[in-house]
């Protein structure tokens, strides 16, 4: 399509609005502001070392340590991914507080600013462990309503006032900084992608109405956790391997990228499934991955795209969050390998043939 004919993220925004004659748009106005978030640390990302941009947090320096509070080795562009999200998102009026992963509790909004009826969770740079051997990493994003109450009473933020399921959610999204740096946006209508246009400095649309395929031939997992992984996962992972001979009478292709934007992208392009299921590596722990700010919109996504997201034993979106950072385990993807996930999670596991007898070199051997 000529670049005259594209869509703005602007243009788009306005053409959704208008199905909604009663908006204000407050909700278009947060999400421009945080497309230029994105754009902002698209930039950084791109100068990498020449901006002295990369490696870990000094743990000496007031702005971050070199541990965050999930336990995770805090980088440089993690801290300044997160500061350009707050710096552009807490002037305009539109929020009434903001949740990261990057902190310990909810920031509100100062005093100095107006506050709206939004609230803004996010991942500020997804994948930044990989930021350093220059692959792809994202932000991702969440808006939810603030509580009627903590509007009309002004009140500070709690951490209750965040724990929504993902069914609230207003819009979500996730930005992709790779070879080119991609918006990715849902506000209900489906998925939508912009990429952006570094001559114009504006996000272009590109791929409207996304749809996730069905089905699919390939998988997404860390095989090295394989020793940790409950039955289900493991069948499925062994059905997958076990190729066209095998019970699935196909061949699968596994991919493992670390960056869950990166990996949620390749889904919506061409389909596939990830899993980053619970397991047994740490049983304090019933998931790797953040629900508010990493699965949900993920897997808002996901479900707008025609996919599927699950925790492998219920929808992701249906979890009712206890907690500001909590973890949670995630599938999501190719709608029918999900539901087959899903699916021998509730089924009793298959008879044990483990006897020597039924092995490979037993008695029943070709």
């Amino acid at each position: 399509m000529p670049l005259s004919n594209r869509s703005t993220l602007t243009q788009y925004l306005i053409e959704e609005r208008r199905r909604f004659p009663e908006a204000s748009g407050a909700l278009n106005a947060l999400i421009l502001d945080v497309a230029l978030a994105c754009k902002a640390i698209a930039r950084a990302v791109a100068f990498g070392e020449l901006a002295e941009s990369l490696g870990d947090m000094p743990s000496e320096l007031p702005t971050g340590g070199d541990v965050n509070v999930q336990g995770e080795v805090q980088k440089k562009l993690d801290v300044l991914s997160n500061e350009v999200f707050i710096r552009r998102n807490e002037w305009s009026g539109l929020l009434a507080g903001m949740a990261s992963e990057e902190m310990e509790a909810p920031y509100q909004i100062p005093k100095a600013y107006p506050r709206g009826s939004y609230l803004l969770v996010f991942d500020p740079l997804d994948g930044s462990s990989n930021i350093d051997v220059n692959v792809s990493v994202g932000s991702i994003f969440s808006i939810l309503r603030a509580p009627d109450e903590a509007i009309a009473s002004g009140r500070d933020l709690v951490e209750a006032d965040f724990l929504q399921p993902g069914t609230a959610q207003v819009a979500a999204g996730y930005a992709l900084y790779g070879p080119t740096t991609m918006f990715m946006l849902s506000v209900g209508n489906g998925v939508a992608g912009f990429t952006l246009n570094p001559n114009l400095g504006e996000f272009m649309l590109t791929h409207a109405n996304l749809k996730v395929p069905a089905d699919t031939k390939e998988f997404a997992i860390n095989a090295s956790n394989a020793r940790f992984w409950e039955p289900p996962v493991k069948r499925y992972v062994d059905e997958c391997l076990a190729g066209a001979t095998g019970p699935r009478d196909k061949d699968f292709n596994m991919r493992w990228i670390a960056s869950m934007v990166a990996e949620a992208h390749r889904i919506l392009m061409r389909g596939g499934v990830f899993m980053y299921p619970r397991d047994t590596k740490d049983a304090s722990k019933p998931g790797r991955l953040r629900l508010l700010y990493e699965a949900n919109p993920i897997g808002f996504l996901m479900e707008q795209a025609g996919g599927r997201a699950s925790t492998g034993r219920q929808p992701i979106l249906g979890v009712q969050p206890s907690s500001l950072h909590q973890r949670v385990g995630l599938v999501f993807g190719s709608k029918n390998e999900v539901e087959r996930i899903e699916r021998y999670h509730h089924e009793p596991p298959p008879a044990d043939i483990s006897n020597p007898l039924f092995a490979t070199r037993g008695l029943f051997r070709d």
